[in-house]
């Protein structure tokens, strides 16, 4: 039996003996549909073959695409559900979420990329090929402008002012920001709209949305995420590589050159400067350092 035909009981459980409502319902069937489809890609389709490992990678991925931890810990606590309603029915042999706890959203941040890394990742697709010349616009713009996966997918052909060598960002809390583009993520993104993006277009409301996928649909963050960590592999990157990579990679990098904190804050869309701080892993170093130089008693 495929495993998610095991979907189906477990939700009229819920509404039935629990009286869930509809909303929770529809919530827990997306996020074991999405749990399900990673387990396939791990190539585990057995229930008994699943191990604590590999829910902890699920939700290691759900932090990685953006999700927040509420969400994250609604996507655990469906699977939880799930998994003792199998064991419960004799579906399945044993439980794997035993002691599995939500995974506390740290400080830690993303390992940073450096200058070489990035350029080895941008290096990989294949512009010759439709889908790569997508990709390859993709990398170019995340590295470039910083923004966050869900601004990306979310980019509609009117936030491009490609000639101004900016772009307008619905951001947080429906915050919108003109961040900079530089020539060369401008140049590919021009190429897949010019080459690529209208043989996507299969629905006419997704003819705003820059970036499609193969079926002309818009992208989902999810499948961003996959090009990015598998353009890392390529590249032989060994660092734990997402989009979020990029966005940190990009505020580093422009620190380490020299930029105004303010500037780099404004670029990100945080409202707090400490956020900025915290995000941009700036060294206490580096801060001690603008200090001599700018203040006027060092």
């Amino acid at each position: 039996m495929n495993m998610t035909e095991h979907i189906r009981p477990y939700l009229h459980y819920l509404e039935l003996e629990k009286n869930a409502s509809s909303n929770t319902v529809d919530s827990y069937r997306r996020d074991l549909m999405r749990y399900l489809d990673h387990l396939d890609r791990a190539g585990i389709r057995a229930l008994d073959a699943v191990q604590g490992e590999h829910i902890s990678g699920f939700l290691r991925t759900l932090f990685g695409v953006g999700l927040s931890p509420r969400s994250v810990a609604r996507s655990l606590s469906a699977i939880k559900g799930f998994h003792k309603f199998l064991l419960g029915e004799r579906i399945a042999a044993h439980n794997p979420t035993v002691n599995i706890e939500p995974p506390k959203r740290s400080k830690t941040l993303p390992d940073v990329l450096s200058q070489a890394e990035i350029e080895r990742i941008l290096d990989q697709p294949d512009p010759e090929q439709p889908l790569g010349l997508r990709d390859k616009a993709i990398l170019e713009t995340l590295y470039a402008t910083g923004i966050r996966v869900s601004e990306l997918v979310e980019l509609k052909q009117s936030n491009l002012q490609l000639n101004l060598g900016v772009l307008r960002v619905m951001g947080k809390g429906s915050k919108e920001r003109i961040v900079p583009v530089g020539t060369s993520a401008t140049d590919w993104i021009g190429k897949y709209r010019a080459n690529v993006r209208s043989s996507l277009i299969k629905q006419s409301d997704t003819h705003d949305v820059v970036f499609l996928n193969s079926r002309g649909r818009p992208m989902t963050r999810m499948a961003v995420w996959n090009i990015v960590h598998r353009y890392a592999e390529s590249a032989g990157v060994e660092k734990d590589v997402h989009p979020h990579t990029f966005r940190h990679s990009f505020a580093t990098h422009l620190l380490e050159g020299g930029a105004d904190l303010r500037a780099v804050q404004e670029m990100l869309g945080h409202s707090d400067i400490s956020s900025t701080q915290i995000y941009t892993h700036i060294d206490r170093e580096y801060l001690k350092e603008v200090h001599r130089t700018f203040h006027p008693r060092p």
